[in-house]
């Protein structure tokens, strides 16, 4: 009888093992059948908390059409050289969380030279690298090898509020000593506290700030041709004095040299200034519906030396793909599409900054606000 039960018991397991055999096979099939859906890869990209803000419409215009790919934007501090320290510092350290680079033009010769950006002169079509901007392309070029995709440039305007001069009889200012008498006429009848505003601060603001009151003086840094220095020449000394000159007139605040962006654009934007020198981002926000200056002010090119022209430091931001990334050929999509047309075209319309492309170029700069750049 004990056979009897044992025998039983040993037909019950085979049958038991046979059917879980079976099991395991048909879900070892079915699973080869079908197609089960795959997470999204997530990228990850450093920006200021304003490149955040106002590149949310990118980012939704881009997942909308890459379902597959999710942008996760980490926002970081407002000045751009504390944003150029955190990436400096995620590379160094290793392991970097960053597969994509937001890289201010200054930035590229550094982070390409250490080695931490991909080499993408391979990966883009030669007639859509036709398409840029000579200057801004080659912007994003370190040895003769391309390492970033220029999604918008940028050029110093001077912001002056149009309204106060048109009260006060005064013509927009074309040379540094107009800028100062314009703003010393309107402080001296209390129309304003402060005449002009500027980057003062030791930061790389200073250093495009000097740049176009030295290039309107007629000077140079370095010329390319000669790679002679130019920082001696007369023309330096004036523009370091014009400066100077500013805060000692009082036309400028006395805290102006310690002012990054954000501070000179929040006093202009509050009333507080009649003259800006700034980057275009400045315009779609100085001129927003909760603006106290809404339809008040205007642009022009900076202001130069009698007989000279104007000039502006070519900026600029554009993307790069880390070379620790996971995830080349991802982020390499989220970068070819920040510098694409239908990308520069939604940027320039909501946040007012200058195209990369030939196409957006013309299209820009041939609507109104920024006819004034058209010489």
């Amino acid at each position: 009888m004990a056979a009897v039960l044992n025998l039983r018991s040993w037909f019950s397991r085979r049958r038991y093992l046979i059917g879980l055999a079976i099991l395991c096979c048909t879900a070892v099939v079915l699973g080869n059948l079908v197609a089960w859906p795959q997470p999204p890869i997530h990228l990850t990209m450093l920006t200021s908390a304003l490149d955040a803000e106002q590149g949310r419409s990118l980012v939704a215009a881009f997942e909308a059409k890459n379902p597959d790919i999710k942008i996760d934007v980490i926002e970081g501090p407002t000045g751009s050289n504390a944003i150029e320290d955190l990436y400096t510092t995620s590379f160094l350290l290793g392991g970097s969380p960053y597969d994509l680079v937001m890289m201010d033009v200054v930035w590229l010769p550094k982070f390409a030279a250490a080695g931490w950006l991909l080499d993408l002169s391979d990966q883009i079509p030669a007639a859509d690298l036709a398409d840029f901007m000579p200057a801004d392309l080659d912007g994003g070029r370190y040895n003769g090898r391309l390492y970033r995709l220029p999604i918008r440039s940028d050029a110093q305007l001077l912001f002056y509020r149009q309204d106060w001069l048109e009260q006060a009889g005064i013509q927009p200012p074309e040379t540094f000593d107009d800028l100062i008498a314009a703003s010393q006429q309107l402080q001296q009848a209390g129309t304003t506290k402060w005449g002009y505003v500027w980057q003062g601060r030791q930061f790389e603001g200073l250093t495009a700030v000097f740049v176009d009151v030295l290039a309107g003086y007629g000077g140079f840094w370095v010329n390319p041709k000669t790679l002679e220095v130019g920082l001696d020449r007369p023309e330096a000394v004036e523009a370091v004095q014009f400066l100077r000159r500013t805060i000692e007139q009082g036309v400028s605040p006395p805290g102006v040299s310690n002012y990054q962006h954000e501070d000179a654009r929040r006093l202009f934007q509050a009333g507080e200034a009649a003259f800006m020198h700034n980057w275009p981002y400045a315009y779609p926000l100085s001129n927003a519906d909760d603006s106290p200056i809404k339809g008040k002010f205007a642009i022009k090119t900076m202001v130069h030396a009698p007989g000279l022209t104007s000039a502006a430091c070519l900026g600029g931001w554009g993307l790069g793909v880390a070379k620790s990334t996971a995830h080349p050929e991802a982020a390499l999509r989220v970068a070819q599409f920040y510098a694409s047309p239908e990308a520069q075209r939604l940027s320039s319309l909501e946040n007012g900054y200058l195209p990369t492309r030939v196409a957006n170029e013309l299209e820009t700069y041939h609507s109104p606000p920024f006819r004034c750049l058209i010489r």
